[in-house]
């Protein structure tokens, strides 16, 4: 509350296990505030019941490390417990124009967890601006939806899509991957 009185605070939401991407928001966030907080949080709404929320990586001391390389000012890594102390009873949910086409058709209910805890976190750390990938396209369009219309006073930003060397986006889950998979995967780009 204090940094907010005199500063702008930009925000960057991440699951972890950071990569160039990533650390790409981090830097464009810099422009957007005075001080810049990132979060680290793997959250077990946005994952289906067949999905990998048990071996999604988490690289917290990693994270730690390129966080400050990239100039973050603070980390927010709450367990679990902090976010969701009671099973959860109250989402945000989209709405059917979302769910019925390309992730959200695919991934029922995972747009529901991903605005329920972007909402979460937008209350507690209060940005002024918040920055997401334009990798995850229908989320970012999603999240700053969900801000216009529950009149949140955070600025949506997107920004651009960080590839390898081949037209592959970067993604935390490109190290699931096996070489045959990678050697196709780049035809998704092209």
């Amino acid at each position: 509350a204090a940094l907010r009185q005199h500063q702008r605070v930009a925000f960057v939401p991440t699951m972890g296990n950071l990569h160039e991407g990533h650390l790409s928001l981090m830097r464009a966030a810099r422009a957007y505030g005075d001080v810049v907080v990132s979060s680290i949080f793997v959250n077990r709404l946005q994952f289906g019941p067949n999905e990998d929320f048990e071996r999604y990586p988490r690289t917290l001391q990693e994270d730690c490390a390129k966080l400050e390389s990239a100039n973050v000012d603070h980390l927010f890594a709450p367990e679990e417990s902090e976010l969701y102390p009671q099973p959860q009873n109250f989402f945000i949910q989209p709405g059917s124009c979302y769910d019925s086409i390309l992730e959200g058709a695919c991934r029922p209910g995972h747009f529901n967890g991903v605005a329920t805890v972007v909402a979460k976190l937008f209350n507690i750390v209060r940005p002024d601006v918040a920055l997401f990938g334009k990798k995850d396209y229908q989320q970012l369009i999603i999240l700053r939806n969900m801000v216009r219309e529950l009149n949140m006073s955070i600025r949506v930003l997107g920004c651009g899509t960080i590839r390898e060397t081949d037209g592959l986006a970067l993604s935390s889950r490109n190290a699931y991957l096996g070489p045959d998979e990678r050697a196709e995967a780049h035809r998704l780009y092209a």
